[in-house]
């Protein structure tokens, strides 16, 4: 059973996933009051200006609410990018067709317009062929609009119609750098529960909530428990009755890097991953069915957020999506009963360098304490209580990343029985480990920063590490 729920309390900005979470808004140009155009509604006056002809490092944090669009022309000082009073009431997907209106006055603000800002773009003026617009999520557009106006097509009540393509982000940060990790408010995801037995808390700064079980969660993070039966092995006793249960608690954020070059070249650098802190502690019982070939995955919650970053004037819409699973695999002849606890971190995204083109970042730093490890007969197990995180920007898939920290089981042995005796004697060895897999692939969207484009998905490497829990020997 199939339930949706979306959290809806003091949203904690910006995987924005229970701490991919928060932050305040900000701009390192200098803000400037948001005169209404005047004329037709099409108009728009910069909020935000230019600040000279040289880049310039821009602030990345978690954009306000009210997050204002942002445009840069063909020509001019127009070319710098700057917050307007415009606004992308519509979208259709399939035509690229926007319908751009001025934004509505914020309540208590007043239509007065204020003067205009030296260093801003003081006239008004109309949507054009070669604008480019950058939205946060709008009607029709909810993972957010980067777009470059190709046609103006006419005005209407709604505003002014206008037929575009996509577009990079170059094009609007030009020479300007920034760098910033922003962390995501938990309480923005939707989660969609894909098992009937999954429990969702999440907390933010200054709003402690209690999650499943009375404990307490840390501050921004998101967790999601889980129990689940597992198929037990044909002939096994209803005493090895298997079952997975533990939870996961992450607190995701958001790393975005730009070094441009130009507003028409190649930026020099740029960097989008994912990254955050990690805790989770599982318990396996009992005897698994035998599986063969890969391993079987079950996937208990997806959970979707699009955490806005404010990268100097423009909107920069991330779209996270993280799928959490358990996965095991057994030769079903071993009962196990083993539980870990598990607390790191992991990083894992692309980086582009001039003359490197676009290269993988992964790591991860993972410590554990066996709680309890014991395995009987010979056999072995394996299962993981993992995630797999995509990231991109606009709606077009950057990079993905799959973090499996496992719990890995192995008897070796004999196990002999006699027809005169009901005596079953096993003699052997047996040990439990930890570890973790971080792998994952650069898309070839990634060109949306004004790359060249990727002509091949790039797979990020696999991280794997391993370490030794428990051990004993089988006799009886």
């Amino acid at each position: 059973m199939r339930r949706r729920t979306r959290h809806r309390r003091a949203l904690l900005p910006a995987f924005a996933v229970t701490a991919l979470f928060l932050a305040a808004g900000c701009s390192s140009s200098s803000p400037h009051a948001a005169p209404p155009a005047a004329g037709q509604s099409q108009d728009v006056r910069a909020t935000e200006g230019p600040t000279g002809d040289t880049g310039h490092s821009l602030t990345v944090a978690a954009a306000p609410a009210a997050t204002a669009t942002a445009t840069a022309g063909t020509s001019g000082t127009d070319r710098r990018a700057h917050k307007t009073a415009l606004t992308v009431s519509s979208y259709d997907s399939r035509t690229r067709r926007a319908v751009i209106s001025k934004a509505p006055a914020r309540s208590g603000t007043s239509q007065t317009p204020a003067p205009p800002s030296p260093t801003s773009s003081a006239a008004p003026h109309r949507a054009a062929v070669g604008d480019v617009i950058a939205s946060a999520p709008a009607p029709g557009a909810p993972h957010g609009l980067l777009a470059k106006v190709t046609k103006v097509i006419g005005e209407s009540d709604r505003g002014t119609e206008v037929q575009t393509e996509p577009a990079a982000l170059n094009s609007l940060l030009g020479a300007d750098t920034a760098k910033g990790t922003v962390p995501v408010d938990p309480s923005s995801f939707a989660v969609d529960k894909l098992l009937p037995d999954v429990k969702v808390s999440w907390s933010k700064a200054g709003d402690v909530h209690v999650g499943p079980k009375g404990a307490t969660v840390p501050l921004g993070s998101l967790r999601l428990d889980v129990g689940a039966k597992v198929q037990t092995a044909e002939g096994a006793p209803a005493s090895a009755g298997a079952s997975v249960s533990g939870f996961v608690q992450v607190a995701p954020q958001v790393d975005f890097s730009y070094g441009g070059t130009g507003t028409d070249a190649t930026p020099g650098s740029a960097y989008l991953g994912v990254s955050g802190d990690w805790t989770s502690g599982w318990a396996v019982k009992g005897r698994a069915a035998a599986t063969t070939g890969t391993p079987l995955r079950i996937p208990f919650a997806k959970l979707h957020a699009d955490p806005v970053l404010q990268v100097g004037p423009v909107p920069v819409v991330v779209n996270l999506d993280l799928t959490c699973y358990f996965q095991i695999s057994a030769d079903g002849h071993v009962t196990v009963d083993v539980e870990q606890s598990l607390k790191g971190d992991f990083k894992a995204g692309g980086t582009f360098g001039v003359g490197k083109g676009w290269t993988p970042v992964s790591s991860s730093d993972m410590k554990s304490t066996p709680v309890r490890a014991s395995l009987t007969t010979a056999g072995s197990v394996q299962t993981a209580l993992g995630a797999e995180a995509t990231v991109g920007l606009y709606g077009t898939v950057g990079v993905t990343a799959d973090l499996a920290p496992y719990l890995r089981g192995e008897a070796a042995g004999t196990v002999t029985a006699s027809s005169d005796t009901p005596d079953v004697k096993a003699e052997g060895t047996w040990a439990v480990y930890g570890g973790v897999d971080l792998s994952g692939t650069l898309r070839i969207q990634l060109s949306i920063f004004g790359t060249p484009v990727l002509q091949r998905s790039v797979p990020l490497g696999s991280l794997h590490r391993e370490w030794k829990l428990a051990g004993g020997s089988l006799s009886s």
